[in-house]
């Protein structure tokens, strides 16, 4: 009689009970044995937030099995609370404790399955108290769960910003407790791209979460009774009545690492393709192996329920010895973070870059179904992919609504080899209230296509962020979409103007357009491309960068910054209703100043205006609700209000800006299921040139320079540059030999008279000719300053010139004194205006500083 096969499992939940599951399927005859250190043998330990937060009520459906139901169903010898000590590879058996009553004893095996799982990671930092907790099991949930029960437990300190980290964030404030979320990195869920995370980091701080980016924990320390102090990096001290440590997870290997199994660089078990590691009669499952990346293949962890489910299932195949593989990992995740979801699929950019492959990416904002159907909400969605070949590398998606299916469409197309030309070709379910005809999947291969094609060339956020000499910023958005906000020194077209003004763009240089998304730029770029012209369109558009540059911090550039929420907003999912009739601001904001949170008043009007119209732009998508907004107002007196009401959650920064920007006036901003309603009133007529208050004149600078010595020009835009930098408006007006800065350092051939020949000739040609003012010494001078600058790190004439464009001043050239010498306008550098007196003095009454050089 052939004896019964042993398998022996070390661990439950997903990967051990997945396995103990299949192989009873397989063999009614073998003997199963299945060791849990813990009480429960299966648990849903992703929903472990969810119990704590309220959202899943009761505690008994986060178990997804019981020791007894696996004993009835099954058949299979479950033992929990007990630990295995040992394996004893020689003699196929494992020591095994008995956790109740401290017995051990030996279980041989024929073939043994590893499920042990990970294991939360604790700093290595001074700690002390009794509220220090771990999330990773039903005892963790039930000990954190009886905290925030208790009456007034204070605020709760959360270390770390990944999934555990965001989703107790989540459910702490769920449970209106204050909550601190300290994350090392300047950025939270790191395993995705910086500018990707950009909305779930508004997201938190919109939702009351206190976030402590870039900074650390250096110390736990007891206070009085059940109080913590948490020591942060920055030298605060937070007193807490909660510290959750969610800095990561590491894998439980040790009794592999003992029993001489390989194991690999980041610390898992080694398995091969049929999970099986160094050991033939040892296979491996779940959070503690490293397993094969399918588009790098290179060895990772990836502690993952899916993975684990299905790695269980293999390892009990071919521990009976029925061929089964597992095909590698793509990373396929998702996290909800309040009112948004993130995902990912492959590998994301940070990836790519340290493996030094070869990639190209595109953005698209999308919306999660036909935008004409109420409730559809916008989506950014990043596709990485093989400049060469189109292969998907990975694709990362955030927003309210749709990104789930998305990512699972794009991983389904990624695991069966498809390109990005293929995703243009998939047939995707759609009916208004689901999708598009124009799926976002479809969307974004059409859009890598049309690159991979060399039908577009794409810009990415570095280059229209530092431009090169050679490249002109192009903003071919509509007027009102510029007031919120642009990237400083970009010329303004509107795309349906484009065709009858491009004799305004300078042929000589490289065109990087840009709209909102992205949509508009490619069709700029095929217009101009076909006029003769080099041109780039940033790939996302105006909305991408705006997340680069606040991913990089919240001082860089000059474009609109995203306020605060105004003092209105109240917490998660909204919380107070905003007002109705009449919209009362008495509290936010006085007739002629500022409201509290930043936005424009209107400019003398009454504290309170009355709603008179209510706009419902949720079929709308950015910038289309403040297009609408625009219009509306339009028609209003000022003094006058509307409420509108948009899916798009990026609209209550762009709201703000946008009434700093023109003089209206926001009443308040509140925030329910998915929607964001504001109430904006008209603002007064904006007089001109006379300023609206003196910190509205105080932001403008004008600058007359009449001298062409280089000491003088440097000075002028030294300091017109940190004039800009302060957000200061500035405007050089430039006469006489002042001209001279502004030349072109080639000799441009046009139509001049002897005397305007002979003028030339006589004067320096662009900012690297001028002389100094004293001690020029034949040049000599010169020379002699410029070498010091350069030892001393100081920017040249012209590396400031270029800034100052870059920043936004603006640089008139006195027609008249062009005129008198000769100086024609194809001379000078590009990005310069012609005026004359009255352009000057217009800029002087509107600014509080006026320097002549």
């Amino acid at each position: 009689m052939t004896q019964r096969k042993r398998i022996v499992i070390v661990g439950g939940v997903a990967g051990g009970a997945s396995a103990a599951a299949r192989a009873r399927r397989l063999s009614e005859e073998a003997e199963i044995l299945l060791f849990e250190r813990g009480r429960n043998v299966s648990f849903a330990n992703c929903g472990l937030p969810y119990h704590i937060g309220g959202v899943i009520p009761e505690r008994k459906s986060l178990l997804v099995q019981t020791a007894d139901g696996l004993r009835k169903r099954y058949n299979i010898d479950v033992r929990t609370r007990h630990e295995v000590l040992k394996i004893d590879r020689a003699a196929r058996q494992v020591v095994v404790r008995d956790l109740e009553s401290g017995q051990e004893f030996t279980q041989p095996y024929d073939a043994l399955i590893l499920s042990p799982g990970a294991e939360p990671i604790r700093p290595p930092i001074p700690m002390s108290g009794g509220r220090i907790m771990t999330l990773r099991s039903l005892e963790d949930m039930d000990r954190i769960k009886q905290v925030v029960d208790a009456a007034n437990p204070g605020r709760a300190v959360v270390v770390g910003g990944g999934y555990i980290g965001l989703e107790m964030a989540e459910a702490l404030r769920e449970r209106k407790i204050e909550t601190t979320l300290v994350e090392l990195l300047p950025q939270v869920f790191a395993i995705a791209d910086p500018e990707m995370v950009v909305p779930l980091h508004q997201q938190l701080r919109q939702n009351g979460v206190d976030l402590r980016l870039g900074q650390s924990v250096k110390a736990v320390r007891q206070g009085e009774g059940d109080r913590l102090n948490v020591e942060l990096s920055t030298g605060e001290s937070i007193e807490a009545g909660l510290v959750v440590l969610a800095v990561g997870v590491k894998p439980e290997a040790a009794l592999a690492r003992e029993a001489g199994l390989e194991i690999g660089s980041a610390g898992g078990i080694v398995v091969d393709e049929h999970m099986r590691t160094s050991d033939e009669n040892i296979f491996a499952v779940g959070d503690v192996v490293e397993s094969a990346h399918i588009v790098s293949g290179q060895r990772s962890l990836m502690p993952l329920a899916g993975p684990a489910n299905r790695q269980g299932r293999i390892a009990a195949d071919n521990a009976f010895g029925r061929p089964s593989a597992y095909r590698g990992g793509q990373g396929t995740a998702v996290c909800k973070v309040f009112d948004l979801t993130i995902g990912l699929t492959g590998l994301t950019e940070k990836q790519l870059v340290r493996a030094e492959t070869p990639h190209e990416k595109i953005y698209v904002h999308p919306s999660s179904h036909a935008g004409y159907y109420p409730g559809a909400v916008p989506m950014s969605l990043k596709l990485l992919f093989d400049p060469k070949d189109g292969r998907i590398l990975g694709a990362q998606a955030v927003g309210a609504r749709g990104v789930d299916k998305r990512i699972d469409v794009i991983a389904v197309a990624q695991r069966a080899g498809l390109t990005v030309r293929d995703l243009t070709d998939l047939e995707l379910s759609y009916a208004p209230p689901y999708g598009s005809a124009k799926d976002p999947v479809n969307y974004a291969g059409y859009v890598a296509s049309n690159a991979l094609d060399g039908d577009v060339l794409l810009a990415h956020y570095d280059q229209v962020a530092n431009p090169r000499a050679d490249q002109v910023l192009l903003d071919v958005r509509t007027a009102p979409e510029v007031k919120a906000g642009t990237i400083p020194g970009s010329l303004h077209i509107p795309v349906d103007e484009l065709r009858g003004r491009l004799g305004e763009l300078p042929r000589d240089k490289e065109i990087l357009a840009f709209c909102q998304v992205g949509l508009r730029g490619y069709l700029a770029c095929r217009i101009l491309s076909q006029h003769g012209f080099r041109c780039r369109n940033l790939t996302g558009g105006y909305k991408t960068y705006l997340a680069f540059r606040d991913c990089q911090g919240p001082d860089r550039g000059t474009a609109a910054p995203l306020p605060k929420p105004p003092a209105s907003f109240d917490g998660p999912r909204g919380g107070k209703p905003a007002p109705q009739n009449p919209a009362q601001a008495s509290d936010g904001c006085c007739a002629g100043g500022a409201s509290s949170s930043g936005a424009a008043c209107c400019g003398g009007a009454s504290a309170t205006a009355q709603v008179v119209r209510e706009i419902d732009a949720r079929a709308l998508q950015c910038p289309g609700p403040i297009m609408r907004l625009h219009d509306e107002l339009e028609n209003l007196r000022p003094g006058q209000a509307v409420r509108i009401t948009t899916c798009d959650h990026g609209f209550a920064a762009d709201v703000e800006a946008w009434c700093a920007a023109t003089g209206n006036r926001l009443l308040d901003v509140a925030r329910n299921n998915g929607t964001v309603s504001a109430a904006v009133a008209r603002g007064l007529p904006q007089p001109s040139p006379v300023p609206h208050s003196t910190a509205d004149a105080e932001r403008h600078k004008s600058i007359l320079v009449f001298n062409g010595d280089f000491d003088k020009a440097m000075a002028s835009f030294i300091i017109a540059n940190g004039a800009a930098a302060m957000g200061s408006k500035v405007t050089m007006f430039f006469t006489f030999w002042g001209l001279n800065v502004l030349r072109r350092r080639e000799k441009v051939a046009v139509r001049k008279t002897l005397i305007e020949r002979m003028f030339g000739w006589m004067m320096p040609r662009g900012a690297d000719k001028l002389g100094l003012s004293k001690m020029n010494m034949g040049g000599m001078g010169l020379r002699m300053i410029k070498g010091i600058m350069r030892k001393k790190h100081v920017a040249s004439l012209g590396e400031l010139i270029d800034s100052a464009r870059r920043a936004g001043v603006r640089m008139v050239a006195c027609s008249m004194s062009m005129d008198l010498m000769g100086i024609k306008r194809e001379e000078l550098i590009d990005g310069i205006e012609e005026g004359g007196v009255a352009a000057y003095l217009g800029s002087a009454q509107e600014g509080h500083v006026n320097l002549v050089m």
